[in-house]
């Protein structure tokens, strides 16, 4: 960990007891193993801290922290091992305005008897109470989050550290309060998100200041915060001298229930593909033959289908048209025929990433009044995933229906994946179904998957049948952490239309089945959302339905101008065709793809189209790292959501795209994804290496992928 310099010492005070203040109820960070911990019987092993704890004496030894605290239970005696989880060899490397913490540590252990194993001569910091951290809080809290303004419009601001979010406001009384923003009260809403360095910067001047104003000269501290609750953050041990900033957390016990293992996560996979096949004939024989029946043809059609790339070498690769693009409005007729409907309305703000993303869902969730549909492909078992699960459970005891509709063989598949940036020790539930269902009034369905197909790959969330969130993000930590990717913030009649499309697939994935499917159809579309916005289209995919691989295939056609792709899966043979073809017309044709996916066979075969567009003149762009964006505009014309750029995607699994051709969405994409990522992407100007196992790898994944 980089910390600043010596000289630097009271403005890193300032910025870990801040930093505490905004991290005040919550870490993600997982409790030991329970046979390391000694608790008190009942109230510490089992229940939350609910009333503030205040340090009476605290010791540092070399390898352990000690704090003796009294509670509402009396005096308790506790601490834990702080030499593996922090890095002195680390303090002092950063840049003078560096500060990259915080460092959590839990309280691993409580008992009533003293301990008898402090070590000879420990560092002894000064107990400071809770008054002391209120006048600072106010101070510094003051110029970033004014008390008036946040009561009167019941507004909070979201603050970033690493890998947890915080909301931060002045509650009724006045009274600051930090909580995980999976815990923020139901009636407020986030004002602003600001990340921890701009609030570090902005608070540093003020430190000096409140310590002189005080007569606080000991260089060692430890602060009483009044902090209680779960995952609450009640110490903050500050040493001036090093700098270094400690804060120690209170964790309720761990989930109860079997974890995740391979074998559950194999046994799952039989279960549900049993139920799909089996039960599946009975309650969806319709839909189940078409499925078989459809996926016999498609791969025959693959099997007999020629590459025509080789048919266009012979033809010189022009230069780039200098006249306009297509024409939009005819456009959007040919888009009204090609799909027998017509656009809708709707407002479109752009979330880009998972910071982005999930603060706003998450506010969404945490201040719905009557309704929450969830629809994804992967609802993980990971700690980010709990927490949202946590988050779904607490809403639905507050009386907000709660429904969520997984894809079963995604989901399941998914929750048996191991994933390397997991907090140590962490333990995912067996089944995210039974986590979200038992003691929780949750709705929870699987969609089915008979003959391995059609998985139901649509993102999509519906908060009161007034707000939409669609694109690619699942529920799980890359989403949030890891991977660069976009989701859609909708309003206006397009959410009606979502929500419609929720409820016909919530139907089918129920006990009725086709039956279901039809009576949702026969029922009359709701009506809900507020008549607001542009013109904006639901494109789809399900098996028999194209939609969107015919309008994008009939937009790389009438292109005249420019086409630019971002898409992590690109092996559709059909489409490399018409790109190439429309390079050959001068069309200024670019696609940016991910440096490292997340699927090997994918990897090679994304390796090989690029290979393949570089020879027709096409410019490829190499995102670093992951990104899973699916998104493309084709002279003014975006398309983005839920599908791929592959077979499953265009032919056979159920998707969901957004396209609007109005100028104020489409000139928003570029300004908040193609350009800052072509900017961060490199241009590919050679050919990545090819191998004969390569072409076998690509000839089946096009039967596959």
């Amino acid at each position: 960990m980089n910390r600043s310099s010596h000289r630097l010492a009271p403005s890193i005070l300032l910025i870990s007891l801040t930093l505490l203040l905004a991290s005040a109820c919550a870490s993600n960070s997982k409790k030991a193993p329970a046979d390391d911990l000694r608790t008190l019987p009942g109230h510490f092993a089992e229940e939350l801290v609910t009333q503030p704890i205040s340090a009476v004496e605290a010791f540092i030894g070399p390898t352990e922290f000690y704090i003796s605290y009294k509670s509402e239970d009396g005096l308790v005696h506790s601490g834990g091992n702080w030499s593996n989880k922090i890095d002195l060899t680390a303090v002092g490397q950063g840049s003078e305005n560096e500060y990259a913490g915080p460092y959590i540590l839990p309280l691993e252990y409580q008992q009533r008897a003293r301990w008898a194993d402090v070590p000879e001569a420990p560092i002894v910091p000064r107990i400071l109470g809770s008054k002391y951290w209120n006048r600072f809080i106010d101070t510094v809290f003051e110029s970033v989050l004014p008390k008036a303004a946040t009561k009167a419009a019941m507004t909070g601001i979201v603050m970033h550290f690493g890998e947890d979010d915080y909301f931060l406001y002045y509650n009724d009384i006045n009274n600051f309060e930090a909580r995980l923003i999976t815990e923020k009260p139901e009636n407020y809403v986030v004002a602003e998100t600001i990340d921890f360095s701009e609030f570090n910067r902005r608070a540093q001047p003020l430190m000096d200041e409140f310590l002189k104003q005080e007569g606080i000269e000991e260089r060692r501290l430890v602060f009483s915060t009044g902090d209680a609750g779960a995952y609450s953050l009640p110490f903050v041990y500050v040493d001036r001298d090093i700098p270094l900033g400690i804060f120690v957390r209170y964790s309720p016990a761990p989930r109860e229930g079997p974890a995740a293992s391979r074998g559950s996560q194999v046994a799952q996979s039989a279960g549900h593909l049993a139920q799909s096949h089996l039960g599946g004939l009975f309650s969806r024989p319709v839909s189940s033959v078409f499925r078989l029946l459809f996926v016999a043809k498609d791969a025959a059609v693959e099997t007999v289908r020629p590459s025509w790339l080789v048919t266009l070498e012979s033809q010189p690769i022009p230069e780039l048209n200098d006249g306009p693009g297509m024409d939009l409005d005819d456009w959007e007729l040919q888009l009204d025929q090609l799909t027998g409907h017509s656009a809708t309305r709707g407002t479109i703000d752009y979330l880009v990433d998972g910071e982005e993303f999930f603060v706003r869902f998450i506010d969404a969730i945490s201040t719905a009044l009557k309704s929450v549909d969830i629809r994804t492909y992967i609802f993980d078992n990971d700690d980010f995933a709990e927490k949202i699960g946590r988050l779904l459970r607490r809403r639905a005891d507050e009386g907000v229906d709660i429904r969520v509709l997984l894809d079963g063989l995604g989901t399941i598949v998914a929750t048996g994946a191991d994933d390397a940036s997991l907090p140590e020790h962490y333990e995912g539930p067996e089944s995210v179904r039974r986590f979200l269902e038992n003691d929780s009034s949750i709705a929870v369905r699987q969609s089915r998957n008979p003959w391995l197909v059609a998985g139901d790959h649509v993102k999509t969330t519906i908060i009161d049948g007034q707000v939409a969130f669609a694109g690619g993000m699942n529920i799980g930590r890359e989403y949030r952490f890891v991977w660069h990717d976009l989701m859609m913030e909708l309003r206006g009649p397009i959410v009606d239309e979502l929500n419609n499309e929720f409820n016909k697939a919530w139907a089918h994935a129920g006990m009725l089945g086709d039956a279901g499917y039809v009576l949702q159809r026969l029922k009359p579309n709701p009506r809900n959302a507020e008549d607001l916005g542009h013109p904006v289209r639901a494109l789809h995919t399900r098996p028999g339905v194209a939609e969107i691989f015919n309008a994008q295939r009939a937009a790389i056609r009438n292109a005249r101008k420019y086409i630019y792709i971002q898409n992590a899966y690109l092996t559709d043979d059909a489409m490399l065709y018409e790109l190439a073809k429309a390079r050959r017309r001068g069309v200024d044709v670019r696609v940016i793809l991910p440096l490292v996916g997340n699927h090997g066979p994918i990897n090679k075969s994304n390796a090989l189209a690029a290979n393949a567009m570089l020879e027709h003149g096409i410019r490829v762009f190499v995102y670093p790292g992951m990104s899973h964006v699916k998104a493309a505009v084709f002279d003014g014309w975006a398309c983005l959501g839920s599908a791929n750029w592959d077979k499953l995607s265009f032919r056979t699994n159920k998707e969901l795209n957004i396209a609007t051709s109005h100028p104020q969405y489409v000139e928003k994409l570029f300004e908040r994804v193609f350009d800052p990522d072509f900017e961060k992407s490199v241009e590919l100007t050679e050919p990545f290496p090819e191998r004969w196992s390569d072409h076998l790898v690509e000839a089946v994944a096009d039967y596959l992928l």
